[in-house]
């Protein structure tokens, strides 16, 4: 009988578009797709780190599958002892990959390996992200929406995210095979794609390591990186608004839209670039996770409340459709009632079109967990998630009053 595999994503849509691409590795391998995880003869878990609740799905989603393993391999009860010992061997195959395994392989100590190891002792191997790499092409069965990554892992080390430790440090794919890709989807019936990265704003910045260094594209023009104002300097290269105008100019691809983004490297250029080209969506996601200055530099994010909200307005003025959505923290540590009373005021004075709000999670290996306390209580990251979320997420309810 031929070997089945079923996926099981956790995350967000870099996770999804991993998973496309595992699919097509099993299936170079020889084995072909199950139809449900109840049939499968391998199941691969595709994992997501950014709380502990997403961990804490991963290890219950693990320990059911051998329970309900288990009951399906129970048989009657005329089953000899010897069959019935054969079915209960032969339960799937439990593979984790992903983020948790990420941060394995990078924990050069393997202290986050042995704990994943005792913690699931039913998982049968470990499989690193970097073992499919991307010569496997994405096996994707929505023909007219394509998730297309550009760059992964991140250099950033915001204090709270564990993205660096899963992911490692930023590398972006080579520009002629992501135009390459998207043309043959193009060709294929794709209308619409979304470009991803931890950080699309700095895509090729490691292809391009000053201002003074050419590039030349695919179509044989020469270009000077976009330098982005980093610090209080212009040291960030990226080609990431030459990107967006080549894909623009595949005539099949229909709408254009890209995540992420971070404030502190939008360039001048990419706004531009929005603004003349209708292709690109006019939702533009822009993580702020929080509006008060001093939480900010906690958080080790490179602007101020006012920095934002001068690009909002800059963004705004030069494409007046633009829709800003949004990423909020609440309850990071050592955030007073005053700290966020500072946020509600700047999502009330920008008005998002939506945010994911969140609730604080200490993050292994991360800045935040090694030297701040998390001191928040839950009750109150609640309280303040719903004012946020209702806030901006409900605008058509009444509105909490912030006490």
């Amino acid at each position: 009988m031929q070997d089945s595999f079923f996926i099981k994503t956790f995350g967000c849509q870099q996770n999804f578009a991993d998973s496309q691409r595992i699919a097509s590795y099993y299936l170079g391998r020889g084995y072909k797709a199950a139809q449900s995880i109840k049939v499968a003869s391998e199941i691969v878990i595709n994992t997501c780190m950014v709380k502990q609740s997403a961990e804490d799905r991963v290890t219950g989603l693990v320990k059911n599958i051998v329970k309900q393993s288990a009951l399906r391999a129970r048989g009657s009860l005329s089953e000899s002892r010897d069959s019935l010992s054969r079915r209960l061997s032969r339960r799937p195959k439990i593979v984790i990959t992903g983020c948790m395994v990420g941060m394995a392989v990078r924990d050069e100590s393997g202290k986050y390996l042995r704990a994943l190891r005792k913690r699931m002792p039913e998982v049968d191997e470990f499989l690193p992200l970097e073992e499919v790499g991307f010569d496997y092409p994405a096996l994707r069965n929505d023909v007219i929406h394509a998730w297309v990554p550009i760059s992964n892992g991140c250099n950033n080390f915001c204090t709270f995210c564990v993205v660096p430790f899963t992911r490692g440090r930023e590398i972006s794919r080579p520009f002629a095979k992501v135009v390459e890709e998207i043309s043959e989807l193009a060709k294929a019936g794709c209308k619409e794609i979304t470009l991803l990265g931890q950080n699309v704003n700095s895509y090729g910045a490691d292809f391009v390591k000053n201002s003074k260094q050419g590039y030349k594209l695919p179509s044989g023009r020469m270009v000077l990186p976009v330098m982005v104002k980093h610090l209080g300097r212009y040291r960030i290269p990226t080609l990431f608004p030459y990107l967006l105008e080549e894909v623009c100019k595949i005539e099949e691809i229909e709408v254009v839209k890209f995540i992420s983004s971070n404030p502190w490297d939008f360039s001048e250029e990419l706004i531009d670039v929005i603004a003349k080209n209708p292709k690109i969506d006019r939702n533009l996601h822009l993580a702020v996770q929080s509006g008060d200055n001093e939480i900010l530099k906690k958080m080790n994010r490179w602007y101020t409340n006012d920095e934002y909200l001068d690009l909002i307005n800059r963004i705004r003025s030069k494409i007046p459709q633009a829709e800003i959505s949004t990423d909020i923290i609440v309850g990071f540590p050592g955030e007073t009632q005053t700290q966020f009373k500072n946020t509600v005021s700047l999502a009330n004075e920008i008005n998002f079109a939506y945010a994911y709000v969140s609730k604080y999670s200490a993050r292994p290996n991360t800045a935040a967990t090694k030297g701040l306390e998390d001191n928040v209580p839950y009750v109150e990251k609640e309280r303040r998630f719903k004012i946020l979320d209702e806030l901006i997420n409900h605008k058509g309810k009444p509105r909490s009053a912030v006490h």
